[in-house]
């Protein structure tokens, strides 16, 4: 009974010190995950709670517990539309980018280590893949909004790229130990590994997502039934020998890409869940490893890490980006440094050491220190290289709350809290405001003072405004309720002046002077833009043209439907 009590105890107080400590990530810019780490360590053998944890086995088990949870979370909060300008990229990195990082990284430890070719690649292909719990969570969280060609590179491949790396970590690992299959077994294990994850989890997440939509369940089992689903997801595939991390990835992009009210209830949930699965994973990851050993390995894994960082993973964005899509040079630069390791490669190194291979200690204590260094590095400077890269685009405008009324059992009607922060509405009625036909303002409070606000009531600076209205309206409330420092900000990056998408270059050309082909003047400015960019415009996007750059402001799928002149 006293051992429940104090896995009750101590549980408790770590998770709770690591929920508490996450505001110094804010504070002074220590990445999160790195700060779970510390304090799991610091709990560990060797740290001021001295508790003692070496079941490997377990820690494994939680391992794969914990990342099934977090790729569910990602795969609801990734849209389709994302996929139009991110996948063939990220699909050539989960795979080409994969191999040559595991690659590089391995003939750079065989040297550092002097071991022999397979073991080095061992070490290269368990830090070979980026993690997603690691690129979700510092991309999410701290607050960098990247273009959507960039973002939507990053998490599909961190999403996708672990099947090459479990292969490749289990298929040299046979090799160490004699029991490697033949040419066409292991080919035909690859093959399995990502053929069965995309057929179940699309599959069953999609007939999934559908019942989702269609039952009528009480708010609290919406969220049970969509884990539960993905977990059917993850142990079905695995059973048959697919990847089971992509699997689960895919069946939650079609369950949170089926619209219906059970995702307003399912979203805050797995949100949580997935906090929880990252806070628990690298508290169990810290606890296990020994400082101590650790330092053993410091000098020679921190050449290993410093090599992947600023060779192996810029060369693999390189060669698996660069010849075949149209990313900008900046943009490939930020993929190479925005690859981020976390728990998968320290779930990996476990492999080694289940399956008996010699001198195992060495995978799992190389794998965490480049993870440190990872996050550290890599971690610690993203916001700094987004601003430095320009990939960067305006947060969009938002409600600074919302949630669904749950009336309707698909486009159901939303309360939008904005606060009046536009000067240009300071004393103006209610009935002068150009409000979407569908929504309307349902409580307005003035210092903490709720009031029956009707078309002769004037607005004020600070006004707490409820609108009822529909995602749809969405647009016009935020350019109605945007604030002035949001509009310098948006002026800045974009430009004063915006042009509607369907423009006659023509027209352009004569208003400022520009000389264009013959060709160029048939042209729409959507159209002009979009053949400069190359391949999928997106949100972001410039032309430098006669000292004019001209920026990709809006777009409705994969059309620009306005573009920003911004003169400087």
């Amino acid at each position: 009974m006293d051992s429940i009590n104090t896995l009750f105890l101590l549980s408790g107080f770590l998770i709770a010190l690591s929920i508490l400590a996450s505001r110094l990530s804010t504070l002074v810019g220590v990445p999160l995950l790195l700060i779970f780490l510390g304090l799991g360590m610091l709990a560990g053998e060797e740290g001021v709670l001295g508790i003692q944890f070496d079941d490997y086995s377990l820690a494994f088990l939680i391992g794969h517990l914990a990342l099934a949870m977090i790729l569910l979370d990602g795969g609801l909060r990734t849209r389709l539309k994302t996929f139009r300008v991110g996948f063939r990229p990220a699909l050539s990195l989960a795979t080409l980018g994969v191999f040559v990082t595991s690659g590089i990284v391995g003939a750079i430890a065989m040297w550092v280590f002097d071991l022999t070719l397979v073991q080095g690649l061992l070490v290269g292909a368990i830090v070979g893949s980026t993690d997603a719990a690691a690129v979700f969570s510092m991309l999410g969280g701290r607050g960098i909004n990247l273009n959507e060609r960039v973002g939507a590179t990053l998490e599909i491949e961190s999403g996708t790229n672990d099947p090459m790396a479990i292969f490749l970590t289990l298929m040299l690992v046979e090799v160490l130990v004699g029991e490697i299959g033949g040419v066409v077994d292991t080919l035909l294990f690859l093959v399995l590994q990502f053929g069965l994850a995309t057929v179940i989890g699309v599959g069953i997440g999609w007939l999934a997502g559908r019942l989702l939509g269609w039952l009528d369940l009480a708010p609290g089992l919406y969220s049970l039934l969509a884990l539960s689903l993905g977990f059917l997801v993850f142990g079905m595939t695995s059973v048959l020998n697919g990847s089971g991390f992509l699997a689960i990835y895919l069946a939650g992009l079609m369950i949170g890409n089926h619209p219906g009210r059970h995702l307003n209830f399912i979203l805050p949930v797995h949100d949580g869940l997935a906090w929880l699965s990252q806070i628990g994973l690298f508290l169990v990851l810290g606890l296990l490893v020994t400082p101590s050993d650790l330092l053993d390995y410091a000098l020679p894994a921190s050449v290993v890490a410093l090599a992947l960082i600023v060779v192996a993973r810029p060369l693999a964005v390189l060669i698996a980006v660069k010849p075949f899509f149209r990313f900008r040079w900046r943009e490939v630069g930020f993929i190479s440094w925005v690859g981020l390791r976390g728990a998968v490669p320290i779930v990996l190194s476990i492999f080694p050491v289940i399956g008996g291979v010699e001198n195992a200690s060495l995978y799992f204590n190389v794998a965490f220190a480049v993870v440190l260094l990872s996050l550290l590095i890599q971690g610690g400077t993203l916001p700094w290289m987004a601003r430095k890269m320009r990939v960067e685009v305006p947060a969009s405008v938002s409600p600074n709350r919302r949630g669904p009324l749950g009336i309707l059992h698909r486009n159901d009607y939303e309360m939008f809290v904005y606060v009046v922060e536009n000067s240009d509405l300071e004393n103006v009625p209610i009935r002068l405001l150009r409000f979407p036909s569908g929504a309307l303002i349902a409580a307005l409070f003035r210092e903490q003072t709720m009031l029956h606000p009707k078309g002769s009531t004037r607005l004020c600076l600070g006004d707490v405004i409820c609108v009822i209205g529909r995602s749809d309206d969405l647009p016009a409330l935020n350019r109605l309720f945007n604030g002035d420092a949001k509009l310098k900000r948006e002026q800045a990056f974009f430009g004063t002046f915006t042009f509607d998408g369907d423009a006659p270059m023509r027209d352009i050309a004569d208003a400022y002077g520009l000389t264009l082909s013959p060709g160029e003047r048939e042209m729409t400015l959507a159209d002009f833009v979009s053949l400069r960019v190359g391949g999928h415009p997106v949100v972001g996007d410039d032309v430098d043209w006669h000292g004019i750059h001209w920026v990709v402001s809006d777009m409705e799928g994969n059309r620009i439907t306005r573009v920003g002149l911004r003169l400087y």
